[in-house]
This record gives structure tokens, sequence and C-alpha cells, in this order.
């Protein structure tokens, strides 16, 4: 499937005459595959969690964020996919428009595919999230060491709504820290909280 139809979802529930939001653009296939974690001050405060997965970033609403404490199973709600350049974005989204409210980067970087079957040989890392299991080693500014996704509700193919459950792996080494108060984090690309970045924009 192409960037276009991954897209169409994110494309058909946005107003680009209104929104700041990109629209997206080609994948360099040659790079590391990249991650970003937003903050979303919406009609509820959550945590974006987005993995680049060919020419898109697949999503997920952690309304917790990520923990650093790998006794802490966080609720992950997939959302559509999001073009690759929406790493960068940073702003406010429009009253009424989908999403309306100031999002900050938290955090971004690359990470590393290690899903593997129970032979321990390596499975295609697309594969292993439509097969419900994912890990993978973050390497960003503030997360970093390994993590893992499970669905645990839907089966990803119309069946019920999907949930699932983004944990971190004992002794995965690598340090790092977990989601702060959202209110009081800063960006990683500006240093900016959520409230000077609504002020900036409202100015």
């Amino acid at each position: 499937m192409g960037e276009r139809d991954r897209l169409r979802d994110y494309h058909a529930k946005r107003d680009f005459g209104r929104t700041g939001e990109p629209r997206g653009r080609s994948a360099d296939g040659d790079a590391e595959p990249r991650f970003v974690v937003q903050i979303h001050d919406a009609r509820r405060m959550h945590f974006d969690v987005r993995l680049q997965v060919g020419d898109v970033l697949m999503s997920w609403s952690v309304p917790r964020g990520p923990s650093a404490d790998p006794r802490d199973k966080r609720l992950a709600v997939p959302t559509e996919d999001h073009p690759l350049e929406y790493e960068e974005f940073e702003g406010v989204i429009p009253r009424g428009e989908y999403g309306g409210g100031t999002v900050i980067v938290w955090d971004f970087g690359t990470y590393e595919p290690l899903s593997h079957d129970r032979r321990g040989r390596p499975v295609d890392f697309a594969e292993s999230l439509r097969r419900g299991h994912a890990t993978f080693r973050l390497h960003g500014r503030k997360l970093r060491g390994v993590y893992a996704l499970t669905r645990f509700r839907g089966d990803g193919e119309g069946d019920g709504e999907q949930a699932w459950l983004l944990v971190r792996k004992a002794r995965s080494g690598g340090g790092g820290r977990g989601a702060p108060d959202p209110r009081r984090a800063r960006s990683a690309r500006s240093g900016r909280t959520l409230a000077q970045v609504a002020a900036d924009e409202g100015s």
C-alpha cells in the first residue's frame, strides 16, 4: 500500500487551509527508522507515540505517556497513520479542527527493530505489528532502551476497536526517562512548553 493510500484517513480528517499540519512527503528508504513522541493538549491531554514503518508514521495515543518502569503497562490506542514530516510538527491546531489543541515534540530519534519469532529468527517489523507484538530499541534524547507494543483487544482486521499496551522491557539498558508532567515538559526541538507554544502562536 502506497503512502497516498496509507494517509487517506489522515487527509480526510484535516482542512489544510486551516491547520498547519504537514500533508506528507516521500520516505528516505536508506535512513534508520525514526520515532517521535509528541505531547498533545487536545480535548484530553495525551502523548502520541509514532514509529516510522515504511513511508508513514504509525501512531498510538498513550494517555499517560511511555514509562521507564517495566512494571508499568501503558494503554496505547492506535490512531491514523501520519506523514513522516509530522515528526517535526509543533504548533497549535485550530479549534474546531480534528485534534484541535497545542502540540510539542517531547522526544525524537531513531529506533532499532528487534522483533523475532519463537525460534529467534528476525521478523519484519511491519509484519510483527500486524501479528500484534513488536519489540524495538529507542535511541532518543530522552527515551532509551527496549520497549514492546502488544495488542490485547481487536485484531486489526475490523474485529472491534484495537487497544495495545506499551511496556519498557526489564534490564534493557540505555538509561532514559519516562514521561513527565505534560504541562511542565519542554520540547526537545524548541525548548518550549505547551503554554509557551500556545502563547507564541496566539500573539
